[in-house]
């Protein structure tokens, strides 16, 4: 599926898991789909393997951010800061970020 088409369809999938599913399923579901969004986003500008070491990169990086109080502060005042930036660390997201990663890869086919 090309970029174009994946951003949207994997924004409405991650928003969906949580709604209509709870738990672990719908949190590492989000979070490997979190890095999945991100990969497609990049993926207009990067090779696949480059997308997604920065995908993965980008979501380590928000989720070490997360050792801070920022994210929490500004997730308790908006919803979109917490769907972007989460509130607590987890340490198992770091690998479902690279499991979201290497969907990116699987699902999305950068420009020809």
């Amino acid at each position: 599926m090309r970029p174009w088409l994946a951003v949207p369809v994997v924004l409405a999938l991650g928003l969906g898991v949580r709604a209509f599913t709870g738990g672990d399923f719908a949190k590492y579901v989000g979070v490997a789909l979190y890095a999945t969004l991100i990969y497609a986003l990049l993926s207009f500008w990067l090779r696949p393997l480059r997308a997604a070491l920065a995908a993965t990169a980008f979501s380590w990086a928000v989720e070490f951010f997360q050792l801070t109080s920022i994210p929490a502060e500004l997730s308790a005042r908006s919803g979109l800061a917490h769907l972007v930036l989460g509130s607590a660390f987890n340490a198992p997201d770091l690998f479902w970020y690279v499991v979201g990663a290497a969907l990116g890869v699987v699902i999305v086919r950068p420009r020809a």
